[in-house]
């Protein structure tokens, strides 16, 4: 399991113990500062083997950047996205109950297509427009 975050190889053994994961079960990478090298360095900590499975969780919202990255950095991964972020409304459009949401929403876009573009013309990524299977 990866988390990437400030703070999340911290938190998580915490949270995962309080589920009943065993502490002996998680690899933490407390080392990275964005997810580019998070991806680097998850590959190297575990070393994927061939025929291994191994689950991407992460923010629906960030799924695409993350899944472009480690599969950049030769680590395959199933995509798990959680926390995704919705009205349940169809559309798209201005959330009249508390237009807050709609600027916290479009700032969450708008960091993830920057970080997406910022990566492809670094070559950190392969695609723009990354796809669910890689």
């Amino acid at each position: 399991l990866f988390l990437d975050g400030e703070g999340d190889a911290d938190t998580a053994p915490r949270l995962l113990g309080a589920l009943g994961v065993s502490a002996d079960r998680l690899i933490l990478d407390d080392k990275s500062r964005n997810t580019y090298e998070n991806a680097v360095f998850s590959r190297n900590l575990v070393e994927p083997k061939p025929g291994e499975t191994w689950l991407l969780v992460t923010s629906a919202f960030h799924m695409p950047r993350a899944k472009a990255l480690f599969d950049k950095a030769g680590f395959a991964t199933i995509p798990w996205p959680v926390d995704y972020r919705t009205s349940g409304k169809e559309g798209v459009g201005f959330y009249r109950d508390n237009p807050m949401d709609s600027i916290q929403a479009t700032t969450i876009a708008v960091r993830e297509w920057i970080g997406l573009f910022a990566y492809r013309l670094s070559g950190k990524i392969d695609q723009l427009f990354p796809g669910p299977g890689g």
